[in-house]
């Protein structure tokens, strides 16, 4: 009876942390815009952290939106592709991704994405604002295939949607909470806003997600958004993922300074 009060009384366990499979550490790169100066200081943080930790099993997952408003998305695009051929690096589409892509089917697309950054994106592959300022719609139109070539396409094209691993699911913008990560539908992936972020129930999983500009990195509990807007803020921010753990790499760069990555404790 006298143990049967003790247990009764006796503090109930904490509740279990979410986790990434164990041995595993996972890097999730937030949306880069053209910034390749804040991303290449990023890369040599993480690549200097993965020399020092050979015992992991180490991931990268960049979470969409590597183009436009930013001044060199090609780059970025370019040293991505090269970065996937030497680590273990995940690239997932972003809605801005979608839009470059859909830009080269038919005028108006190409004009929506020139409104929303793209002007940025299409200078970035080799047009000046002389030769831009000059043409129209149609003459920019026909010229976008010859200055993207058809592999950067494709590789952009092959780009994910989501990936999963331990209690954590990677999408670019969020998830629909009324459907399970199984019947998703691409366009809530790279698009959805509201009804993700002002879901505050459980979901499936601990969703890491882009898209929505933060000043600091959002942890709500059921959603981390790590989005700090690098292409007008200088900062870029990576969420890194070890057992239950959680901190932060940032690169940032003051206005015509070279950017410096702080490591950070635990997102709040």
């Amino acid at each position: 009876m006298l143990q049967r009060l003790r247990d009764f009384f006796k503090p109930s366990p904490p509740p279990k942390l979410p986790a990434v499979p164990p041995g595993t550490r996972y890097y999730a790169i937030g949306d880069i815009h053209g910034r390749l100066d804040l991303y290449e200081a990023l890369i040599g943080a993480i690549e200097t952290e993965i020399a020092q930790a050979p015992e992991y099993d180490h991931h990268v997952i960049v979470l969409g939106d590597l183009v436009d408003r930013g001044p060199d998305s090609a780059g970025v695009v370019e040293r991505t592709r090269i970065w996937q051929q030497t680590g273990n690096v995940q690239v997932l589409a972003g809605n801005h991704e979608e839009m470059f892509l859909t830009a080269f089917t038919k005028p108006e697309a190409l004009r929506h994405f020139l409104k929303h950054g793209g002007t940025e994106t299409v200078l970035s592959y080799g047009l000046s604002r002389k030769q831009l300022a000059t043409m129209d719609l149609d003459e920019i139109f026909a010229r976008l295939p010859e200055i993207v070539p058809q592999s950067v396409r494709d590789y952009i094209a092959g780009f994910e949607t989501m990936v999963r691993t331990g209690d954590y699911v990677f999408v670019h913008a969020g998830v629909d909470p009324a459907r399970t990560l199984a019947d998703q539908q691409r366009s809530d992936l790279l698009w959805i806003r509201e009804r993700f972020l002002n879901h505050v129930g459980p979901l499936e999983k601990v969703v890491v997600h882009g898209h929505t500009i933060f000043e600091t990195v959002m942890d709500c509990g059921n959603r981390i958004g790590i989005d700090t807007g690098a292409f007008r803020s200088g900062v870029l921010t990576a969420l890194v993922l070890e057992g239950d753990r959680r901190r932060v790499l940032q690169a940032r760069a003051a206005q015509g300074e070279s950017p410096a990555v702080f490591h950070g404790d635990r997102p709040h």
